[in-house]
This record gives structure tokens, C-alpha cells and sequence, in this order.
């Protein structure tokens, strides 16, 4: 039986991802999300404060042995704001997020938008090699703030870098900060966009690091001379592929090395990881009520939420 995620902690995780408010200056509203309860000290250094628990969860047999069954919770999420706007425009954001997230509440997207040199979280680097460096290697160097922008979304402003030498191969790292316990994921997609040239041909190879096996595995290649979309699904044995730091990390290189002459070039667009977890598999906003509190100054403005979640366990019996 393997191990399934609290539904709180996937709430928690999908509401913080995804949490976009902008606030009339233009700038981003910095909202704290966490599990229960309110703290009226955090509206000190932050513009609003989403809490989410579990009110109630029910265990039901899907079929007659009782192997298979459904486990139904019912989730508290309460926004909490000393300013009416923001407290609406957090309001909108929860419905959005739920609604687009319903039927994948369980998936995370982790890329590199917003992520410079000072990002405490994903992490990209570029080298040119004739061999494969592990990721902890020297010879890695990190790509510079103006370079990282050119990583972030999938929009033609792409990232190169060109290797001259004789048998070097032009390659990049990408390191992908995971927030899910390694227990509880059972599913990692790895996507590289872009391509790469050389004098032998064109085409980019991407690999994941096994930090068990010290290695590069599970290859996949494109042989276009633009961009292309190359993708690595993993499915088993998960935790070897998430190293003691909580890393994912991709290889990206280009299949044909320079002869010396004529460099060999990777371009990448965009870079991304998808971490699917055991867990709740739909999620959906039952009602939601204000619930303001004018009795205390300043006022709270408060709205609760109520979600149902549904996920399906394999007992084993």
C-alpha cells in the first residue's frame, strides 16, 4: 500500500503555487498560506493570510472485498485581510485556483519563472564538456540573472550557450526543488524545450540524475535543428531520483559534439518539472460565506470556504 499525502498539505501546496494577487500599486500581494490557524501578527509583513484544515474526512468501499476505497474530506480554507479589496481579490484567487485545478489538484508544476541567482529553490547552470559532470560538479557555472530570464516561460527568448573546444559537448543543469515528501510522489515528468546544433548533426539529449546509482539515466533525445519538446516520465523507484537536498536534477546536452572548427550550440526556452503525489485526485469549492469581524479594530475581513476532496486508495486486503 503506498503511502498517500494529507489533503491539507496538497491544499496548501496548490493554493501557495498558484497564488497570483495584484495589488492596486501593481506590485504582487504577499499572501501567507499555511495550515490552521489565524495570526493577526502576520498582517505585520503580509497582505493577507489564507489558512486551510480538515474539518471531516469519510472512508467508503468502492467495491464489495473493500481493497479499493474512496476517502471523501471536507476542507476548511478561511481567508483573512485588514483590507476589503484585498481580501475580495485573495476571494477570487482561491475560486480560480480550485476551479482550474479540479480534476489535478494532486499535480504540481514547478519552473523557473520569478528564479534568479538568489532563489533559494530551482537552480540552473551551463558547462562545456567532453564527459557528463555529476551535479555537485565545480565545473558547473550558474546562469546569471539576465540569463535565467531568458528560462522563464516558453515565450522564442531563449538561452545558449555555445562550446568550441574539440570534443566538447555544450550542456546545461537544471535543478528542480521538490516540496513533496518522496514517500508519497508516484510520478515525475521531466520537459527540456529547446534544440541544439553541431557540426555531426543537430539534436539536444536530456538525462536525470539517479543519486543512488550515481548516473545519468533514462535518456531522451530530439534530433530537430528548432525547438522541440523532450520529455522524461518516471514511474518507479522515485526516491533514488530525489537526492537528500529534495533536488531533481536534468541534463540537457546537445547530442553531437564541436570538432574544434565549428561550435556545438544548446538553446533552451523553458525548462520545467511536474511532481504528481498519492493523494486527493479532484477538489471542488462546496460554498463560501464572509464572515467578517467588525467587533475589532482594525476590522478582519474574514471569508470561509468550504471543499470537498475525493481520493482513492489500493488497501491491499
Amino acid at each position: 500500500m503506498s503511502e498517500m499525502e494529507n489533503p491539507v498539505d496538497t491544499v496548501v501546496r496548490l493554493l501557495g503555487k498558484n497564488m497570483h494577487v495584484i495589488k492596486d500599486d501593481g506590485a504582487l500581494a504577499n499572501v501567507c498560506i499555511s495550515r490552521e490557524w489565524y495570526d493577526r501578527e502576520l498582517f505585520r509583513n503580509y497582505d493577507g493570510q489564507v489558512t486551510v484544515g480538515l474539518s471531516e474526512s469519510r472512508d467508503t468501499k468502492v467495491e464489495l472485498s473493500g481493497r479499493i476505497r474512496r476517502s471523501v474530506g471536507n476542507l476548511r480554507v478561511n481567508v483573512w485581510a485588514i483590507d476589503r479589496l484585498m481580501r475580495n481579490r485573495i476571494v477570487e484567487e482561491v475560486n480560480r485556483i480550485v476551479r482550474q485545478n479540479r480534476n489535478k489538484p494532486n499535480e504540481t508544476l514547478y519552473y523557473f519563472a520569478g528564479v534568479g541567482q538568489a532563489s533559494e529553490t530551482h537552480k540552473a547552470y551551463d558547462v562545456g564538456s567532453a564527459n557528463e559532470p555529476t551535479p555537485e560538479h565545480t565545473s558547473w557555472t550558474e546562469l546569471a540573472n539576465s540569463e535565467y530570464e531568458k528560462i522563464w516561460y516558453s515565450d522564442e527568448q531563449r538561452f545558449s550557450k555555445q562550446s568550441l573546444e574539440d570534443g566538447n559537448y555544450a550542456m546545461m543543469l537544471f535543478g528542480f526543488k521538490i516540496e513533496s515528501r518522496e514517500e508519497v510522489v508516484k510520478k515525475i515528468a521531466l520537459v527540456f524545450e529547446g534544440c541544439g546544433t553541431a557540426p555531426a548533426g543537430n539534436g539536444v539529449t536530456i538525462k536525470v540524475w539517479n543519486h543512488v546509482a550515481q548516473a545519468w539515466q533514462n535518456a531522451q533525445s530530439g534530433t530537430g535543428e528548432a525547438d522541440e519538446t523532450i520529455t522524461i516520465s518516471l514511474f518507479s523507484v522515485l526516491a533514488d531520483y530525489v537526492d537528500d537536498d529534495g533536488y531533481v536534477w536534468l541534463l540537457a546536452r546537445t547530442t553531437y559534439a564541436s570538432n574544434g572548427a565549428a561550435p556545438a550550440i544548446l538553446y533552451c526556452d523553458y525548462a520545467c518539472c511536474t511532481v504528481t503525489v498519492n493523494g486527493i485526485a479532484y477538489l471542488d469549492v462546496v460554498s463560501f460565506r464572509d464572515a467578517d469581524r467588525v467587533d475589532v479594530k482594525p476590522f478582519i475581513f474574514h471569508t470561509e470556504f468550504h471543499l470537498n476532496s475525493w481520493s482513492f486508495e489500493d488497501i491491499g486486503v
